[in-house]
């Protein structure tokens, strides 16, 4: 008799799961991006989500968590109830933040992937009060001034390890100073309160405008919009970068939530609306189902673990 009512209990939780995960959304879903309105990161989301909700058939609001080089907003999400309510507006910061010592958030541990959706080419850029009209001119400059130029960058994070792998290997130092959000390094950069930071294609009318210089493009091949800035390849440094973003749930969401979530992901990407939306961020569709999308977070970390110890920025393993 026990035996049966166990078994008629499972059978009961079961059903009630999948009904749960067959409902599914039934009312709003939070899209939490970890950086300010405005950054690269929210330009990036922000036409994602009307898209992303003509397929899931609920309103999904972007709710900007910023702070901590995105940590805050990693931390909220990770915390979040894994039910599909709550997702993750997540980049490449996840795995320096973690080596570098900024978190304890495993990115592995915390969150299952959903899908990826764009890929940013970093394009080492300067003010236009600085001398710099060329890339080797900012180097020549920095191996006269070791640790003197000043870089804006979120530490430990994506715009940090950009610009930290190009003065590796061109064997110069710079000096970082923390501004959290690719808007606030801008505004830095415009005021002189810094001289060079990681940014991309969403800054051309700043430099058509002659407020401020692309020196070079971190990408492996010169991309439109941009195509008469070189990039570090073709200057001879074997360093290529590009910022990464995708979806992400808590750790134990429902298969059944994930799949939804994941079609819906599948078919926002594919719409030519967003395409025509991330070229004017000097960003390109880069689609990767769930899997594929693990396979490359995987790889990634490992890749970002590598230059964190190579950079002396290893804290965490």
């Amino acid at each position: 008799m026990k035996r049966r009512l166990l078994f008629a209990t499972a059978i009961l939780l079961s059903s009630i799961g999948s009904a749960s995960a067959a409902s599914y959304p039934d009312h709003a879903i939070k899209l939490i991006v970890p950086w300010a309105a405005g950054g690269d990161t929210d330009l990036i989301f922000r036409p994602f989500a009307p898209l992303l909700q003509k397929y899931l058939k609920q309103p999904v609001v972007i709710a900007n968590v910023g702070g901590a080089s995105g940590t805050v907003g990693e931390r909220e999400a990770a915390g979040a109830a894994p039910d599909g309510y709550t997702v993750f507006g997540a980049h490449d910061f996840i795995h320096s933040v973690y080596f570098g010592g900024l978190t304890d958030i495993k990115y592995s541990k915390a969150f299952e992937p959903v899908c990826l959706v764009a890929s940013t080419p970093s394009v080492i850029t300067v003010g236009a009060k600085t001398p710099w009209k060329t890339y080797k001119e900012l180097v020549d400059d920095a191996k006269k001034r070791p640790g003197q130029i000043i870089v804006g960058a979120s530490l430990g994070s994506t715009s940090q390890y950009s610009i930290a792998l190009a003065a590796k290997a061109a064997h110069i130092k710079f000096k970082y100073v923390p501004y959290d959000g690719t808007a606030k390094r801008m505004n830095a950069l415009l005021g002189g309160h810094i001289q060079v930071a990681d940014s991309n294609l969403t800054q051309k009318s700043k430099v058509d405008a002659g407020l401020l210089r692309f020196l070079a493009n971190m990408a492996d091949k010169r991309t439109p919009g941009l195509e008469d800035v070189p990039t570090l390849k073709e200057l001879g440094y074997d360093v290529e970068y590009s910022v990464n973003r995708g979806l992400m749930v808590p750790k134990g969401t429902p298969a059944d939530v994930k799949a939804t979530l994941g079609k819906a992901c599948a078919a926002a990407a594919k719409e030519p609306a967003y395409a025509k939306a991330l070229s004017l961020q000097g960003t390109n569709v880069r689609y990767m189902d769930a899997q594929g999308y693990a396979e490359y977070l995987k790889k990634t970390d490992a890749v970002t673990k590598d230059i964190a110890k190579d950079l002396g920025l290893l804290k965490r393993e």
